[in-house]
């Protein structure tokens, strides 16, 4: 029998995914959580969360991510991860740090991030995620505070 251990991280949302490209991707609070719970359930240990408004638009609303973290607490004891990658200046990617997660995401660089689309042989969209030094820096005294 093998004893390595092995941690289940469950992503539920993504950062750029719609209902459009899959109809049970959840927005509201209510329904990320119901997805924590169900990917606890499936042996998860850590849900990573990008809030959605209740319409699917991503937010960097702290009072949004708060109603989330509620919500999941209520449910099961999966530990939280908060996004802190996405677009949007450095500030509003940081303000929601202030409902305490058990862990928050540490972009350790820039990428690009683009979706190809084969049958037309051009990008859906392309762009530049950009996390620079400073920002870097930032962003891991915020979290360790």
């Amino acid at each position: 029998m093998n004893s390595d251990k092995v941690i289940i991280w469950c992503a539920l949302t993504g950062a750029a995914t719609t209902k459009a490209h899959c109809p049970a991707l959840p927005y509201t609070p209510v329904e990320i959580a119901e997805e924590a719970l169900r990917a606890y359930e499936a042996g998860a240990a850590i849900v990573h969360v990008h809030a959605r408004t209740d319409h699917g638009v991503p937010t960097w609303d702290p009072d949004v991510f708060r109603r989330i973290k509620d919500e999941i607490v209520a449910r099961c004891p999966v530990l939280i991860n908060w996004s802190t990658g996405g677009m949007g200046p450095m500030k509003e990617r940081m303000r929601h740090l202030e409902h305490a997660p058990h862990i928050a995401a540490l972009n350790m660089g820039s990428m690009n991030y683009a979706k190809w689309k084969p049958d037309k042989k051009v990008f859906a969209f392309k762009t530049i995620f950009q996390n620079d030094f400073d920002d870097i820096i930032a962003f891991a005294r915020a979290i360790r505070e």
